[in-house]
C-alpha cells in the first residue's frame, strides 16, 4: 500500500523514500530533498520512517528511570543558545558539593532510578579530577547505578585541567565508574555555524575526537543535534551524515536525539545577537527532523529518542508515528531547557510516560541505559505504581528554587 502511495507524489521524493524502504542508505543531497518537503510529501516521509522503525525495533517504546543532576550553572563559556550558564559572581550562580550529588543519586536509586545523568557548566579554576571524584563517590554508595555523565565539552575541559590526554582522562573516568557519555555539545557539526552561535565552544574536530576516543575505550555514547535556529537543510543533512559516518567506524552510539532550540531566554535570540535566527523549529520541522533521522540512521542506529522536555507530551506522542521508538527519561530534575524557557516541566513520572505510549497504540517498556529491557508493560499483568510514581514532586525541588538557595551559592561552596 505504501509503495503504491509513493507513486502519487513528487518523483524525486518518491525515489528517495523507495530507496529507504529497500534498506539503502540515502545521500546528504537526498536528505536535503526530504528536509524541504511539504504537505503530502512530508507526511509520506513520516510514514516511511514509521515503517522503518517498525521493521527495526518493533512496537515497543522504551524509557529509562533516571535523574538529572546539573551540579553547577557556573561556566566560563558564553554560548549564544544557553540561558543556563551564569558568571561565578552572579547572584543566581550555584554549585552542588559532591555530598549533595551523592544524596540526590541515592534518593533517585531508592525511588527506582537505574541511571544518574550528570552535566553542568564549566566552572573557572575547576579541579581537573572533580569528575573522577564525583564518579567514585557515587559508586562507593551505589555500585550498581549507571553513571551517564559529562558531555564532550566537559571531557575536554577536565582533560585540560588535569593535564591528561582525552584518552587518559576517559580511561580514568571509566575506572572510576563512568558508564556512558551524553553526546551533547554537538549542536550542529559545522564549524562556521558553530562559530556564529557559540564562539569558543568545543570544535567539531574535538567533539569527534572525544566521542571516537570514548567508543574505542568501549564507553558508549548518545548522539544529538540542536536545530531550529539558523541552520539550513544542508546543515542538518550533513550533521546526520557525520553521525552515520562515526557509527560506521565505531558502533558506539546507543541512540540519536534531536533537540529543538528553545528560544525564549536564549541570549542569541533574546538579545538579537545572531542575524536571521528562528524562534525554534516549526511543528513540521520537528516531525521532519525525527523522521529523516530514522531514515538516514536506520541501518546503523536503532534508537531515535524524542525529548519530551523540548517537545511536550502531545508532540512527543505524535513523533512516535514518525520514526521514534524511545521516550527518554523521567529526568526528575531538568534545569537546562527549563532555564531557556521550556514549559513542559522538570519531571515526567513512569506511569505518565507509559500512558502516553499506550494511548498511541504502542507497548511501553522500561530499559536500562544501554537499551537492555527491564520490563515490558503489555497490559497482561497488574502495573503497580513505582515509588517514583507516588512521590511528591515538590520533594525534589526545582531549578528556580535552586538558584535562590544561599547554601548552594557558588561563592559559599567553593
Amino acid at each position: 500500500m505504501l509503495e503504491s502511495m509513493l507513486k502519487e507524489i513528487d518523483p524525486i521524493v518518491s525515489d528517495v523514500l523507495s530507496q529507504s524502504l529497500d534498506s539503502k542508505n540515502i545521500s546528504t543531497k537526498q536528505a536535503v530533498e526530504l528536509f524541504d518537503t511539504k504537505g503530502t510529501e512530508m507526511i509520506m516521509t513520516a510514514m516511511v520512517a514509521d515503517l522503518l522503525r517498525r521493521r527495526s525495533v518493533g512496537d515497543k517504546v522504551t524509557y529509562v528511570i533516571n535523574r538529572n543532576i546539573n551540579f553547577t550553572n557556573v561556566c566560563i563559556k558564553r554560548c549564544g543558545f544557553c540561558a543556563y550558564s551564569r558568571d561565578f559572581r552572579n547572584e543566581e550562580s550555584y554549585f552542588l558539593p559532591i555530598s549533595e550529588v551523592v544524596r540526590r543519586s541515592k534518593e533517585a536509586w531508592q525511588l527506582g532510578a537505574t541511571e544518574i545523568c550528570i552535566q553542568a557548566g564549566l566552572p573557572p579554576r575547576m579541579d581537573g579530577f572533580l569528575y573522577v571524584d564525583i564518579c567514585k563517590a557515587i559508586k562507593k554508595e551505589l555500585p550498581n547505578i549507571h553513571i551517564h555523565a559529562f558531555s564532550p565539552e566537559e571531557i575536554l575541559y577536565g582533560s585540560c585541567r588535569s593535564g591528561l590526554s582525552v584518552r587518559e582522562y576517559l580511561s580514568m573516568l571509566k575506572e572510576s565508574g563512568l558508564g556512558s557519555l551524553p553526546g551533547t555539545a554537538a549542536e550542529i557539526l559545522d564549524q562556521d555555524l558553530r562559530d556564529l552561535i557559540s564562539p569558543g565552544r568545543i570544535s567539531v574536530a574535538d567533539w569527534i575526537n572525544v566521542i571516537t576516543s570514548a567508543h574505542k575505550l568501549k564507553i558508549p555514547t548518545t548522539s544529538t543535534i540542536m536545530y531550529g535556529h539558523i541552520e539550513t537543510s544542508e546543515n542538518k543533512a550533513k550533521h546526520l551524515e557525520s553521525i552515520r559516518s562515526i557509527q560506521k567506524q565505531t558502533n558506539g552510539f546507543t541512540e540519536f536525539v534531536p533537540l529543538s532550540f528553545v528560544h525564549k531566554e536564549a541570549p542569541m535570540y533574546h538579545n538579537n545577537l545572531v542575524k536571521g535566527i528562528s524562534p525554534g523549529p516549526t511543528g513540521h520541522e520537528v516531525i521532519k527532523m525525527h523522521a529523516i533521522s530514522r531514515i538516514m540512521l536506520n541501518n546503523f542506529i536503532n534508537n531515535i529518542q524524542v525529548s519530551w522536555v523540548k517537545e511536550g507530551a502531545k508532540m512527543s506522542q505524535i513523533l512516535l508515528e514518525a520514526g521514534v521508538n524511545d521516550f527518554g527519561g523521567t529526568l526528575i530534575n531538568e534545569s537546562i531547557s527549563t532555564s531557556a524557557g521550556s514549559g513542559f516541566g522538570q519531571i515526567m513520572k513512569p506511569k505518565e510516560i507509559r500512558s502516553i505510549i499506550a494511548s498511541a497504540g504502542r507497548v511501553p517498556a522500561q530499559r536500562n541505559s544501554v537499551y537492555g529491557i527491564i520490563k515490558v508493560f503489555d497490559g497482561k499483568d497488574n502495573e503497580d505504581e513505582s515509588l517514583l510514581d507516588t512521590a511528591e514532586t515538590s520533594q525534589f525541588g526545582s531549578y528556580h528554587e535552586l538558584i535562590k538557595l544561599d547554601k548552594f551559592r557558588y561563592n559559599h561552596t567553593k
